[in-house]
């Protein structure tokens, strides 16, 4: 395969290396608005070729995907373009800026009979497989909440607020972890230098008790990226910022009983022990190298297809209209 990374910024070089490295890519191409970043990527790796403009990635037959590094506000043209010319898409989170886009790029991948793929990256990760693993296996039992915090001091972004910067990384790991379908979602957020929010809080309301929370701010001295999941039997506390102990499952819960003719439930907690399972170290976005590359090859459906980065901007844009409505709760929309 020959692959085609565009716009390499801040996360394009990392991209860059990994496509490289893959044993089934032969050739990467890159391109640039910034001609300094393109010089600078193929002194990195020599064996990059540098592209001059768009175009000639797009109507070159031998590029066979591209891989789109750029702002969201920009993902919809260059991918719709790429579809067009006949190339497999993989897209940065979020996948667009909007569902309507979104639900165009699926359809045009569907009839081209092309792979698109979001990096999700987090799914790609293997404490957070492994914690799925423990989920799947019914260790913790029936999953009653969901709660993360992803706070830090920057990076602010200039084309989309923070909840479409930072939570839809929890958003993805909630739906790989967690099966069920969110029903409404209740945000509110303040912008304290522009419009763009810094700080939200988002609420993701399910069907059934579950419910998920999620904190994510701009603003924060300290960088802080947990989630705490809690099941009716164990709770799993996962800390990206730990080196190793990374997952923890706890056996602690409630258990609640009654007696005949007393009408007071009473609740009992139980605390177990704790333990700290191993799991894949590998670089996750080697992973996602390796999935988008495997899914074009083998024509197979990538873990995060297009459906997947439809389902997050489902919620961040509902998110957006609850802000604008101070909390209002909104449904989703399952029309697709």
């Amino acid at each position: 395969m020959n692959i085609a990374v565009i716009g390499i910024g801040y996360w394009g070089p990392n991209l860059v290396r990994n496509f490289v490295r893959h044993s089934a890519v032969s050739k990467v191409y890159c391109y640039d608005v910034d001609e300094k970043r393109i010089h600078s990527v193929c002194k990195e790796f020599p064996k990059v070729i540098a592209a001059s403009r768009y175009e000639q990635i797009l109507n070159d037959p031998l590029v066979d995907a591209i891989v789109l590094s750029t702002p969201v506000a920009s993902h919809f043209d260059l991918a719709q373009q790429a579809l067009e010319h006949g190339k497999h898409v993989l897209i940065e989170k979020p996948i667009t800026a909007s569902v309507q886009q979104a639900e165009r790029l699926i359809d045009l991948a569907d009839k081209k009979s092309l792979k698109l793929m979001v990096d999700h990256i987090f799914v790609y990760n293997g404490a957070v497989k492994k914690i799925k693993e423990i989920i799947d296996s019914g260790e913790i039992g029936k999953i009653m909440y969901f709660d993360a915090v992803r706070i830090n001091l920057g990076l602010f972004q200039h084309d989309v607020n923070v909840l479409w910067d930072l939570a839809t990384h929890d958003l993805s790991i909630m739906r790989y972890l967690y099966s069920k379908k969110p029903k409404a979602v209740s945000a509110i957020g303040k912008g304290h230098f522009h419009q763009l929010e810094n700080i939200a809080y988002l609420t993701v309301l399910f069907e059934n008790d579950c419910i998920a929370h999620f904190h994510v701010n701009w603003l924060a001295p300290v960088k802080v990226r947990t989630i705490l999941i809690g099941g009716s039997q164990k709770m799993i506390v996962y800390d990206e910022m730990e080196t190793t102990e990374k997952i923890k499952v706890y056996d602690k819960g409630v258990e609640v009983t009654s007696r005949e003719g007393v009408y007071q439930t009473l609740i009992g907690y139980r605390r177990g022990d704790v333990y700290i399972p191993k799991f894949d170290t590998s670089e996750p976005l080697a992973n996602v190298v390796d999935e988008f590359v495997g899914s074009v090859e083998e024509n197979k459906t990538p873990l995060t297809d297009g459906n997947a980065g439809l389902e997050i901007v489902k919620i961040l844009e509902a998110a957006q209209k609850s802000i604008a409505k101070s909390g209002e709760i909104v449904a989703l929309d399952e029309h697709r």
